[in-house]
């Protein structure tokens, strides 16, 4: 049987509020902390064309652990708090990994 496929979930949002953006992100991360199944990386970028344009690529080891991860109260909830601290909703794309490679 083949190894689940990692999954990736791209936020792409909209912020003038991007330090209560990062301490909500840190708060939701402490909690998550003491629960298994949730993201193994993010990686938050900002757009240089667009101020206030921000990218946040979450990983997970698979697609099943992203969709119980996102069932979970304390996403939810985080989740109404960052829109609320958007200036548009936010979009969301979920991407299966076909291919990673590391350059050193």
């Amino acid at each position: 049987m083949d190894a689940p496929m990692k999954f990736v979930q791209i936020l792409d949002f909209e912020t003038d509020r991007i330090d209560e953006m990062r301490e909500l992100a840190q708060q939701q991360e402490e909690s998550m902390a003491a629960r298994s199944g949730g993201p193994t990386h993010r990686l938050v970028l900002k757009d240089r064309n667009q101020p206030n344009r921000y990218f946040a690529v979450i990983e997970f080891d698979s697609y099943d652990e992203a969709m119980a991860n996102s069932d979970h109260p304390d996403t939810t909830k985080f989740a109404e708090q960052m829109a609320a601290l958007c200036t548009k909703p936010p979009t969301f794309t979920d991407c299966d990994v076909v291919d990673v490679t590391e350059f050193k």
